[in-house]
């Protein structure tokens, strides 16, 4: 892929065309329907400003098959090998008029089954029996995560705006950033496309302006294995 010497060095890449119209369609018609007949999912969360389910790939696993078309599984394999799994998922549905927005920030946290002391494993939460953890530097700069665009994403309904290479600097407070010296990106996304991007790249989103919906898939991946009996709780290995 042409594009991965700029996930190497921006620390995000975009890649168009991965769905046809047929493929978003039957996915979104998928998640209506699981949507519609379990409102009350233990993983939804609705706000008039954000319908997101987490764990996705378990909810609605129905979608995999599509997720994972061929020129999905051709980009992964290709420039990442075939040893990568899912370690989280989750599903954003930004409406129209939303007024949610994000600030600056990096994806520090993994999931994990337990909570085990386990040194440089730092800043331990737990939300719906769900434990998260901050995992050493390394773990998260190995990892990558893909965007599935189901709508078109521009600066105007909440494009992910980033600060270019901002991933290599490891892991680091907002503050030490000198804004006026960093390059900021917003990722505008056509319908069907992808975003890929590391976990340590800083990244934020606007409040939606243009009366228009922004709906994403968002999957995490990781080839390595926790140590001192930890594990990622959301983990699912592909099939081929």
């Amino acid at each position: 892929m042409k594009n991965l010497s700029q996930l190497d060095t921006e620390g995000f890449t975009i890649i168009d065309a991965v769905y046809d119209e047929d493929e978003i369609q039957k996915l979104v018609s998928i998640i209506e329907y699981k949507t519609e007949n379990n409102p009350e999912g233990a993983t939804f969360r609705k706000s008039g400003d954000l319908f997101a389910i987490r764990q996705f790939h378990n909810e609605i696993p129905e979608t995999l098959p599509l997720i994972f078309n061929q020129k999905l599984r051709d980009i992964i394999k290709s420039n990442f090998g075939e040893n990568y799994f899912i370690t989280k998922s989750i599903y954003f549905d930004k409406p129209e008029k939303s007024n949610w927005f994000v600030a600056y920030h990096q994806d520090l946290t993994i999931s994990v089954n337990k909570k085990i002391e386990v040194e440089n494993f730092e800043n331990w939460t737990v939300k719906q029996n769900q434990f998260a953890v901050q995992p050493p530097a390394a773990i998260l700069e190995n990892n990558f995560t893909i965007r599935i665009h189901i709508d078109k994403t521009t600066k105007d309904n909440g494009a992910l705006k980033v600060i270019n290479n901002s991933h290599s600097k490891g892991i680091l407070r907002i503050e030490k950033l000198d804004f006026e010296k960093e390059k900021e990106t917003i990722c505008e996304v056509q319908k069907g496309g992808i975003m890929i991007m590391k976990p340590l790249l800083f990244h934020a989103s606007n409040k939606t302006t243009n009366n228009e919906r922004r709906r994403v898939i968002h999957i995490e991946f990781s080839k390595q294995e926790l140590p001192e009996g930890l594990e990622w709780s959301e983990k699912m290995v592909l099939q081929n």
